[in-house]
This record gives structure tokens, C-alpha cells and sequence, in this order.
């Protein structure tokens, strides 16, 4: 077995990738799109499973497929080339939200039941871009420069992945519904991590649940090494993880084009569009330091008419959008075309992820009749940028080509696209960077106009 396995990500949303570079989005899972990762020279890709967008139910049924098709995909190339290495000489992620929002256990279970069996599967939600540390196995999100176990923000009272623990064993007790015991969860300290893990990683068996620390890159940089060691001596194991612990195992060398200079891939010098979906407060913030830059229209869409009647109303609210996007762009301004911020009640979650779904594909739409010769484009919002990808823009991969600024992607559509070929397109997630990152990444890339 190598030491430097194939790490494959299966992503809920296209932010998992916000600290790497070089490598593949793959927003297809059919065996063949599949194959293009697994034989991709960088060592790490990415499946845009957009699972955190679903019910229970579907997310079950697209982990299923990946990993069924994942496993097809591996056989071909095995029966192709007797060096492809065999499924032992995988590292499997499943990368989810930073603040622990996502279907945990279910995409675990689901992979360790159609790849499995694994040694261990591993919590490490730390992503130190964002603020996220976790300490004695307390994960927190540094606010203001101030720690706050994650239960007290905002994400912890999410209405469809709530939770009340920040302590991990807890959190992993709660959301198994009781299945793994707080107490039989395997901690991995500070003090553990920086004297060595390698022993310890060797003994676990039986998809034990581990929970695993980071205050610093160095902690999970430390982290990887022993896990890339054991796994060299033939333990498996599985991930569910932020973008940090990616980092660490994949050791890629600095992006080939500065965050700073990244204006150079803008097509043809030209204004571009920007579209927010996403609703927590950190995007609001962003979002109102955005419109105070020059060269910037804002284009406000009042989602709440979809509520009453959502096919006519949005088509209406197309037409009204896309007139004033053109007419934006034709005066050499840059759309920012954002959702009504005001939050809206449902009576269940079903209706709101239906909601949800509704918005997106009014999203969508705009995304698909924006100007064809637009310079850029900056998709805001995690579930939005994963739509963005696979559904406005259609497409089946992108190269990623680094980050703009701390956890925000970039990457690039293939030259063979019909309608926006070469465009650079952001991937800014909802919950990261300061109150004028948004604003930074815009004047990033207008900064030659």
C-alpha cells in the first residue's frame, strides 16, 4: 500500500474545497465523471453531493449511489491498469459544515455500509479560515476574537439541523440518537495530537468514533502525518470533517496565482455579476458593504412573492431582474443580485426546503441569462454556489483554481462551454470572512478595470 492515498471528497455543499487548490469539482457521480477524478494527477477530489440542501431521505440516496458508482468507477480502472491502487489506498471524506450543521450520521453510515468496513471514523470540524478551533474537545467559533462554544451562535439553532452541544462526544451522542455514548468516543486532544497519535491510531477497530482537535494548522498538519502512516500500514479510515483536516492530508504546495492577482483571470477586463442566496448574518453584513463600492448596482429580489404564487411570480420576477442585470451591465456596473434579506416562517421543514428549492431554481434561471460576456462571477452562499455549478452553469467539472481570499474557491469553466467559456467563478460560502470580505473579493478582481 502507498502512503499517499487518493483522498476522495464527497462534499454536501462546493465550500469544502476552500483550502486547496489544483484538483477537480466533480458535480456529477456517474461512474465515468467518476473516473476523471480517480485518475486526476492532483491527489484529492471533490463530488458535489449538495446533500445538505436535501431531505434525509435523498441525501441517503445520493451517498448510496456515489458510493456504489465510486466502487464501479475503481473496479474499471483496475481492470485497465494493474497500477491504480485498490480501494484500500483510499482516504474517504465526507465534508461537511464547519459549524456542524449537516446529515451526521446518516452520510457516515451510508459510507462506511457501501465502503466499509473502516478502523475508525474521525469528527474534525476545526477551519481555522473561518474561526473555527476546537479545544478538549469543545468546538468553538472565535466571534470578535472572543471563543464561543458553537451551541451559543446562530448555527446551532438552525431549523433543520439544530443541535444543543458544542462538546463533540455529546454532539455525537445527540445526533446518533444515543446509538454512540458520549463516553465511548475517543478524544483526541492538543496535548495528544503534538505528541504523536500514530500508536493510537493503530489500535482502533470497529468504525470507532473519534473526535479530534485543532487549534492551528500545524495541530492537523501533525494529525495527517499519523494518519497517512497508519494508513500506509493498512488501517482504513473515514472522515467527517471541514476544510482544514483537507489541507493536511493532501500537503499541496503554495496556488500557482496569488490570492492578490487573481484580476488576471477576469475575461477581457470586463464588469461581472455577483449572486447572494445565502441568509445568515454574516452574508447581510457582507452583502451591505458590497453595495457601498463603486461600480456596484444592487438588485434586490423579493422572494416572498414565491410564497403566494410561485410559477407566475417567478417568472415575473425573472423578467424584472434579468432587465435590470442587463441594463446594469450595459452601463459597465457590476449586478449584485440578492435575495430579500427578511427571514419567513413555514409549517415544516419540508415546505421550507421546498421554498428553498423554488428560490434556487429563480437563482438559477438569472444565473443562465446573465450577460454571456460577463468577467466574472461571485456566487454567494454555499447550497446556491453548489447550484451555480451544477445547474446554472451545467456543469459536469471544474478545475479548482485556488482562493481568493481565506476560504473562498475559485475556479474556472472549461474553454469548451457554450455560453460563458473561460469565466472565473467564486465560491463564497455563507458563514466566512469579516464584514468586507465580500467587498475584497470584488475589489480583488476589478482592481484593472
Amino acid at each position: 500500500m502507498t502512503t499517499n492515498p487518493k483522498i476522495i471528497v464527497l462534499d454536501d455543499d462546493p465550500t469544502g474545497s476552500q483550502t486547496v487548490h489544483s484538483c477537480l469539482l466533480l458535480t456529477r457521480w456517474d461512474v465515468e465523471t467518476l473516473r476523471l477524478g480517480l485518475a486526476d494527477k492532483s491527489p484529492i477530489f471533490f463530488v458535489l453531493t449538495n446533500t445538505r440542501a436535501l431531505t434525509p431521505e435523498e441525501a441517503t440516496a445520493v451517498t448510496r449511489e456515489v458510493c456504489h458508482n465510486l466502487k464501479e468507477a475503481i473496479a474499471s480502472l483496475q481492470s485497465e491498469d494493474s497500477a491504480v491502487c485498490d480501494i484500500q489506498d483510499f482516504l474517504i471524506v465526507s465534508r461537511s459544515d464547519s459549524t456542524l450543521r449537516g446529515h451526521y450520521p446518516v452520510e457516515t453510515d451510508i459510507i462506511a455500509e457501501e465502503i466499509g468496513p473502516f478502523d475508525a471514523h474521525f469528527l474534525v470540524p476545526a477551519f481555522f479560515e473561518g474561526g473555527r478551533i476546537t479545544r478538549d474537545s469543545i468546538h468553538y467559533l472565535i466571534i470578535d476574537g472572543v471563543p464561543t462554544p458553537v451551541h451559543e451562535t446562530e448555527f446551532a439553532r438552525d431549523s433543520v439541523f439544530g443541535y444543543h452541544h458544542s462538546y463533540l462526544p455529546d454532539y455525537v451522542q445527540e445526533k446518533t440518537k444515543g446509538r454512540i455514548s458520549a463516553n465511548t468516543v475517543e478524544r483526541f486532544l492538543l496535548s495528544d495530537i503534538r505528541a504523536g497519535s500514530w500508536q493510537r491510531l493503530m489500535n482502533l477497530t470497529g468504525n470507532q468514533c473519534g473526535v479530534v482537535d485543532g487549534e492551528t494548522q500545524d495541530d492537523l498538519n501533525k494529525f495527517a502525518q499519523d494518519i497517512l502512516k497508519a494508513a500506509s500500514q493498512g488501517k482504513r479510515f473515514l472522515f467527517r470533517s471541514a476544510a482544514s483536516i483537507l489541507t493536511a492530508l493532501a500537503a499541496l504546495p503554495p496556488q500557482p496565482v496569488a490570492a492578490e492577482d487573481m484580476a488576471q483571470y477576469v475575461r477581457g477586463g470586463k464588469p461581472g455579476a455577483v449572486i447572494v442566496g445565502s441568509h445568515v448574518k454574516k452574508t447581510t453584513q457582507q452583502l451591505e458593504k458590497l453595495l457601498q463600492e463603486p461600480g456596484i448596482l444592487g438588485i434586490e429580489v423579493e422572494v416572498a412573492r414565491l410564497v403566494d404564487d410561485s410559477i407566475n411570480q417567478s417568472a415575473t420576477l425573472l423578467n424584472e431582474t434579468l432587465t435590470k442585470v442587463q441594463a446594469a451591465h450595459n452601463s459597465g456596473k457590476t449586478p449584485v443580485v440578492y435575495t430579500s434579506r427578511q427571514e419567513l416562517s413555514f409549517k415544516d421543514v419540508q415546505t421550507r426546503l421546498q421554498f428553498g428549492a423554488d428560490v434556487s431554481a429563480l437563482l438559477m434561471d438569472i444565473v443562465r441569462g446573465l450577460p454571456t460576456d460577463i468577467g466574472f462571477l461571485i456566487s454567494k452562499g454555499g447550497i446556491t454556489s453548489n447550484d451555480v455549478l451544477s445547474t446554472g452553469l451545467a456543469l459536469t467539472s471544474a478545475r479548482l483554481l485556488g482562493q481568493i481570499l481565506a476560504g473562498c474557491s475559485m475556479v474556472r469553466t472549461p474553454e469548451s462551454h457554450p455560453q460563458f467559456p473561460n469565466l472565473p467563478v467564486v465560491l463564497f460560502p455563507g458563514n466566512v470572512g469579516d464584514a468586507d470580505a465580500l467587498a475584497t473579493v470584488y475589489r480583488r478582481l476589478t482592481k484593472n478595470l
